[in-house]
């Protein structure tokens, strides 16, 4: 397989609650393929399945190669906290987000975590 160039990684992704969803995709973030199987988001509400979130966080992070940042709110991030603290690849770059009920705890954010750790804070 070809090394993939960073100019080739031109979309954000985003895992997270429908209110978040719903005001990136507002902002024009939405992305879908031509047989309309294959979004750069995925919706998750109390309901979904901690494999589905899974299988999103490896197909943005894994598979896609035209994913420059993926976009996960904190809370749905904490569903899946062991696979999202074992990603350490600069691209796509993972930052966690908050979300309207639920706000930014900087002391579960693995990339904060990392940064902290290389410091010795």
């Amino acid at each position: 397989m070809a090394a993939v160039s960073q100019k080739d990684r031109n979309l954000l992704a985003v895992i997270g609650d429908e209110d978040s969803i719903t005001g990136l995709l507002l902002a024009g973030i939405g992305n879908v393929d031509k047989e309309g199987t294959r979004r750069n988001f995925l919706v998750v509400d109390p309901k979904t399945e901690q494999s589905k979130i899974e299988e999103a966080f490896e197909e943005f992070t894994i598979e896609r190669k035209d994913i420059a940042i993926l976009l996960i709110n904190q809370h749905v991030a904490d569903r899946i906290r062991p696979t999202v603290d074992k990603y350490e690849q600069a691209f796509p770059a993972l930052l966690e987000i908050p979300s309207k009920d639920h706000p930014y705890d900087p002391s579960k954010d693995s990339v904060l975590k990392r940064v902290q750790k290389l410091f010795g804070d």
